[in-house]
């Protein structure tokens, strides 16, 4: 049974599986939590190690060449682009004289980067470099860095050797117990420029703590996350930042809400 059900996510389109996470009642968000503990008590957590094993051995694959893309653990035949973060990430490249410096927080294993790299191949200069949990670095420096991608512990550690210009936050922020915290520290350090993508915002309602459940065909976990309001997360960057363009992510939730992305350019 096992087998089939990977047969079949491997084989139904990426529209299927959205589909199924809105209107399959065991998976998707749930709740409107007072507390990030509140919700991470009511969550039953997940394997962190098996997570990032799984990762792994599906990223060796696409770096050898064995399979074209993967998506949160899972490998398709046929890479799902996000055309606008693609296009900014581009834009940005032609505004430094063809060169793209970024830094991929959250950036898993390089899972954007072997997407996309062949977009960027051309550039005068192109370095990707990921900031992610310690264990991730571990492995990242071990099995996947090559001369354009890079693994750090902390941003201050990647500014200080590679001077990004750009920061990507893909799917990472409403993971994070103190998301404002994070961007504050993100304005201050002068990025010239700030993308998101895979950012889920409610169509009404100030920002809500929910939980997670994971599509057990994925890995069995649930975990609390941030849906966003919209308003009051632009008006974060307001003060310093130009809202270039916004467009809708293809991730979908089960609650009244969209998924978004960003492109912010320094005033």
């Amino acid at each position: 049974m096992q087998k089939f059900k990977q047969i079949a996510h491997d084989s139904l389109p990426p529209y299927f599986w959205r589909f199924y996470s809105k209107f399959n009642r065991k998976t998707g968000f749930f709740g409107n939590y007072h507390t990030w503990d509140e919700a991470r008590r009511a969550s039953v957590g997940y394997d962190a190690d098996v997570i990032l094993n799984k990762v792994k051995n599906a990223l060796l694959k696409v770096k050898n060449g064995e399979a074209i893309y993967e998506r949160d653990s899972f490998l398709f035949d046929k890479v799902q682009y996000s055309w606008p973060l693609l296009a900014g990430l581009l834009w940005v490249a032609s505004r430094e004289g063809n060169r793209l410096n970024i830094i991929d927080f959250g950036g898993s294993l390089g899972s954007s980067y072997f997407q996309q790299k062949y977009f960027f191949l051309h550039l005068n200069e192109f370095q990707w470099n990921i900031v992610e949990q310690p264990k991730f670095v571990e492995i990242g420096k071990l099995e996947f860095e090559d001369k354009h991608l890079r693994f750090y512990y902390n941003i201050n550690e990647c500014i200080e050797e590679k001077h990004p210009v750009a920061i990507l936050l893909s799917s990472v922020v409403q993971y994070l117990e103190r998301p404002y915290d994070l961007l504050s520290d993100i304005i201050a350090k002068d990025f010239k420029y700030i993308l998101f993508d895979r950012t889920p915002f409610l169509y009404k309602g100030d920002d809500r703590i929910t939980i997670q459940k994971v599509p057990k065909e994925i890995y069995k976990a649930s975990y609390p996350s941030w849906f966003f309001n919209q308003a009051k997360f632009l008006t974060f960057f307001s003060s310093k930042y130009e809202l270039i363009a916004d467009f809708e992510s293809s991730d979908q939730a089960n609650l009244p809400s969209v998924f978004k992305g960003y492109i912010f350019k320094q005033k």
